[in-house]
């Protein structure tokens, strides 16, 4: 027998990543009363099935390949990874798939949380069925905000996929053990931090592409260092290459049957489809507002959902598909939960130019990292993008392994720069950094995009030295000659 209540808020968020309960810690600090509502685990995909796990499989195995090169240390970590060890490590900063530090933090923060699925159910009203089968009926004075995030997309063209049992992103951030044979259909970033994650763990992988190259939207020396590096650790990488057919011929538990479309079958233990992401907003009650189940959400820059009246309804993180990053979702929340204060306080908003109610940075400058062997970090323009939208660049490459910071970092460094400027308006338009450390990179060239900082005022921007900041400096000796 279920039972029903009613429950009112000025803001209900339903979904409890990093993005929902950013928005929910803006709005309460702000004084409006909010509730969270959330299925799974507070703290949400990140925090369980991708960044923190994933990263935690990938730093052993980054920072033996810079060990392996350094005078004094080379023989010491010379040996194969602890799996034991490495997992026991991915486990902790997972925190061993339990909640509570999250739970407790919301509570912490004055923020209510509901467990349960919720759904629309038509104007400012959420409908919760919690775990016991009950109905809660949320009713949302100001505002709703969905930050139901993403899923990895399955194919839909492969039959039999109940029965594969395939691996996600989140089985491949998640296993108890390295698969002896790992399959990997894909090309992007997923795919090739697990194939570096899992090789180095002791599988046999195979990645499967069905492009030309790895990491084809980012500049195409970012996919060749990453995949040679592969290569030389022991992945068989099959470019061009499609799944026609898989299949676990002998019962449920037998080896995996991969027929790929030049006619070669693979055998594997584990089969990752790494093919990209699909909305969670399938069965979150779209239909009662009027919206299509299962798709994208659009909005404008104030994360306000478009084609809705009243301003009330949000679409906030991987959910409106405006740029799939945790951190570009956190800081999509940041300006929602400001424009969602402003108009419950009858306070105008700000959407000039980088005001404070607008999600500027989404399009203008999407830093991101690659956490393989090399490391990839990138912002802004590439030359591919730029080519493909006409725009003009100057291009500037540069060889981080003359820096002498690169020598101190690891001896022989391998890794290249480059950064593309506007011609007209001298400033930086993009910048694309590989090799072993540049994550760190990744932001300074950040604030050049957003500030829009001319080339001779950067001039005056003096990198310490032995840094591998010094390509600045290097960047622009070479770019005004």
């Amino acid at each position: 027998m279920t039972t029903e209540d009613i429950r009112t808020y000025d803001v209900v968020v339903i979904g409890a990543g990093p993005v929902g309960e950013n928005v929910a810690d803006r709005t309460v600090a702000a004084g409006l009363s909010t509730v969270i509502v959330e299925s799974e685990l507070v703290g949400g995909e990140c925090s369980y099935w991708a960044c923190e796990p994933s990263k935690a499989l990938l730093r052993p195995v980054q920072l033996r390949a810079e060990a392996s090169r350094v005078p004094g240390l080379n023989p010491a970590v010379a040996g194969p990874l602890d799996t034991a060890a490495v997992l026991a490590h991915r486990d902790r900063m997972s925190g061993h798939w339990d909640d509570a530090d999250q739970v407790e933090w919301l509570r912490s923060a004055g923020i209510e949380l509901l467990r349960g699925h919720g759904r629309l159910a038509g104007p400012r009203r959420v409908s919760v069925t919690t775990p016991d089968g009950d109905t809660v009926l949320l009713r949302a004075r100001h505002a709703v905000a969905v930050c139901t995030g993403s899923r990895a997309a399955l194919p839909d063209d492969l039959a039999g996929l109940d029965e594969l049992r395939p691996w996600t992103s989140r089985e491949a951030a998640a296993a108890e053990e390295p698969p002896r044979r790992l399959v990997i259909v894909g090309a992007g970033v997923v795919a090739v931090e697990m194939a570096t994650a899992w090789q180095s763990l002791g599988s046999e992988v195979t990645l499967v592409a069905r492009e030309n190259a790895l990491l084809a939207r980012m500049e195409p020396f970012a996919g060749e260092l990453v995949a040679e590096q592969l290569q030389k650790a022991g992945a068989d990488l099959r470019y061009a290459t499609t799944v026609r057919h898989a299949e676990r011929a002998d019962g449920p538990d037998s080896d995996i049957r991969t027929l790929l479309s030049d006619g070669t079958e693979l055998l594997a233990d584990a089969l990752l489809f790494a093919t990209g992401r699909a909305p969670r907003t399938d069965d979150i009650g779209l239909d009662t507002v009027g919206l299509a189940s299962g798709a994208w959400l659009t909005t404008d820059d104030t994360l306000t959902v478009t084609g809705i009246p009243g301003d009330w309804l949000y679409a906030v993180g991987d959910v409106n598909r405006r740029a799939l990053f945790t951190h570009q979702g956190k800081y999509q929340a940041r300006i929602a939960g400001a424009v969602i204060a402003a108009r419950a306080h009858g306070t105008p908003l700000d959407t000039g130019p980088w005001g404070a109610h607008v999600a500027a940075a989404d399009t203008a400058a999407v830093p991101h990292v690659v956490f393989t062997e090399p490391e990839v970090a990138a912002v802004g323009l590439t030359t591919v993008e730029a080519e493909r939208t006409g725009r003009r660049v100057d291009v500037v490459d540069y060889e981080l392994g003359n820096l002498a910071g690169a020598h101190q970092y690891v001896p022989g460094y391998r890794g290249t720069a480059r950064v593309l400027l506007d011609p007209e308006r001298r400033v930086v338009a993009g910048a694309t950094f590989v090799g072993p450390g540049v994550a760190e990179l990744v932001h300074s060239a950040t604030v050049a995009i957003i500030t829009e900082t001319p080339v001779d005022r950067l001039w005056h921007a003096v990198p310490a030295f032995p840094t591998i900041s010094e390509v600045w400096l290097r960047i622009l000796e070479t770019y005004r000659g």
